[in-house]
């Protein structure tokens, strides 16, 4: 890869494809969920952070004005990937439980150990803002070498107000989208989850709602039922924040009919929801979030892909990236999850995090395409065939990255 010149224009030439989610709506469903553009021989122009147009070669009419020019023979491109669930906020890690777990260990014996979120809240809490704040830039950069241009992450691993807030703003000023996961766990200090969230809404929402977009809650056995995952988000929903679930993750409990009924935006994991959860949600206009990751870090059963496109939901794809369950930051590996496991298609994969994942964060009028109009961030594949992207499972295939309309080193 080469590039000359400089100005606020960016011509990438020569690709060998360009590929990109047909159309201009979204959230894609059925079909168009696999409906892809790709252009042979082709080029992206940008100006000013933007897509100006995209064809093929031939096409390509004399630039006028200063133009830097990114020789991108033997790449492929595709739109920014977008991570539209992650937990890249914490600090320490936990590999000495992913040794017991592998080793056979229970969860009883994880969590006598010390194993298991609060392991994660108590590195959190005592890393202070200035090191959460570095340990989400760290996380980017990781994210940003595997394609992803655009990211969220939740808090959720501080629990109290200072480390919730805290995580929310080092979350922003890494570039994520912030997403207050206040009801994860319920941490010691609180005698049962009622009286957690009561504290919650009244000492930590009026400050969360100032610094997150969306709510989150984790609506599983152990966590928060129904009833207290509904109480907390009527009141984020009540002081301007968007609504996310976890949900279905080991046992169905509520949390589709749930999202369904409070218009969340989406409700994520689903490795347990049955049919009739399948068909709640592609008559509904809440999204599935699909962790494929996730089910395998942890030997779950796998989310039901194939019967949710089939039936006309909204799905996206995601990491869930995070130091427990899913510690992987790869869309690519995603994808290729997708393809062996879920029964999507290399297409539906490439729609599901890129238009259908900024979808689910309110984004997909300027993110997820290459078309005039959108944020040029773009994916450039070190490979002959877009479909590497999921074909080339686990393997290096992100040869270069644009924000912006701008080449960005990668770390």
């Amino acid at each position: 890869m080469s590039s000359t010149g400089g100005g606020s224009r960016l011509l990438i030439r020569d690709l060998v494809q360009l590929a990109t989610p047909r159309g201009a709506g979204a959230p894609l469903r059925g079909p168009a969920l696999g409906d892809v553009e790709v252009l042979e021989d082709a080029y992206v122009l940008c100006r000013d952070g933007t897509v100006e147009a995209i064809g093929r070669m031939r096409d390509l009419r004399a630039v006028d004005g200063e133009v830097e020019e990114l020789d991108a023979r033997g790449l492929c491109a595709v739109p920014g990937l977008v991570d539209c669930h992650t937990h890249a906020c914490f600090a320490g890690d936990r590999v000495e439980e992913f040794a017991m777990r592998a080793g056979g260990a229970t969860y009883e014996e994880l969590h006598a150990a010390g194993g298991g979120i609060m392991a994660t809240v108590n590195a959190t809490r005592a890393a202070g803002e200035s090191g959460l704040a570095e340990a989400v830039r760290t996380h980017r950069a990781w994210m940003l070498r595997t394609g992803t241009t655009t990211f969220e992450s939740k808090s959720g691993y501080g629990l109290d107000r200072e480390t919730e807030l805290a995580s929310l703003r080092a979350i922003a000023a890494a570039g994520g989208v912030p997403t207050w996961l206040g009801a994860h766990a319920v941490p010691p200090e609180f005698a049962d989850a009622d009286a957690y969230v009561d504290y919650l809404l009244s000492e930590v929402l009026p400050q969360a709602a100032e610094l997150a977009e969306a709510a989150d809650v984790f609506l599983e056995r152990g966590a928060f039922d129904a009833a207290q995952s509904r109480r907390y988000l009527e009141a984020c929903a009540a002081a301007g924040l968007a609504l996310r679930l976890h949900g279905d993750q080991f046992t169905e409990r509520g949390a589709v009919p749930l999202a369904i009924e409070l218009g969340a935006r989406s409700v994520d994991h689903l490795e347990a929801t049955g049919e009739d959860g399948v068909r709640a949600l592609a008559a509904s206009g809440v999204a599935a979030v699909l962790l494929p990751a996730s089910a395998l870090f942890l030997g779950r059963p796998m989310p039901p892909g194939r019967a949710l496109v089939d039936a006309g939901a909204a799905v996206a794809l995601a990491t869930d990236f995070n130091p427990g369950s899913a510690f992987s930051e790869s869309l690519p590996l995603v994808c290729s999850l997708a393809a062996t496991q879920l029964g999507l298609s290399p297409a539906e994969a490439l729609s599901a995090c890129t238009v259908n994942a900024a979808d689910v964060l309110g984004r997909s009028d300027r993110l997820g395409r290459l078309a005039p109009g959108y944020a040029a961030d773009i994916v450039l594949l070190d490979a002959p065939d877009w479909r590497y992207l999921a074909y080339h499972l686990g393997g290096h295939v992100v040869g270069g990255v644009v924000v912006a309309g701008r080449p960005v080193a990668l770390p």
